[in-house]
Formats: C-alpha cells, structure tokens, sequence
C-alpha cells in the first residue's frame, strides 16, 4: 500500500466509524481530544495492524479486533450503568 492509499483507507475508516457514531453520539466537549483527531488516530491503528500480518491473517485478526473492542465497549457500558444506578441510590 502507498502511503497515499495508506492515507486515503485511513481517512475512509474514520468517515464510515464516524457514521456509526449517529446511533449513541459521544460527548467530544467533555474529552481531552477532537473528534476528527480520535477516529483518524484509531483508523491508523487499525491500518497498521492490518499491514503487519500476512493478507490471508487480515480477516480474522480484523474479527477478533472488532470482538475485543465490542467487548470491551460492553463491560464499559454495564460499568457506566452501574455507576448510575448508584448515583441515582444516594
């Protein structure tokens, strides 16, 4: 991959992320970082990762990618909920 196509897919994979967002938006004003700057710095994670294993590795190392974030997202969640229904205890 060129570093121009290197770009291009980068800026591809936060414009689509991005659009997933529409379903629970973030609140970037309670953040340390811009919007742009997160997803662009995500997507170039995912693209590096991506090039470091063999092409026929791509597909599941990008399924359990997804697996662990997804994961991850969802213990966050139930741990926010917690939190919450604490607060709302006291």
């Amino acid at each position: 991959m060129t570093e121009e196509e290197k770009v291009k897919t980068i800026h591809q994979i936060a414009a689509l992320a991005k659009e997933a967002e529409m379903i629970e938006t973030i609140d970037w004003s309670q953040l340390d970082i811009e919007e742009d700057e997160a997803y662009l710095m995500m997507a170039s994670n995912v693209v590096e990762q991506l090039e470091s294993v063999p092409q026929e590795q791509a597909g599941i190392v990008s399924m359990s990618t997804m697996t662990k974030m997804l994961v991850e997202n969802f213990v966050l969640n139930i741990k926010l909920k917690g939190l919450r229904n604490e607060q709302n205890q006291n």
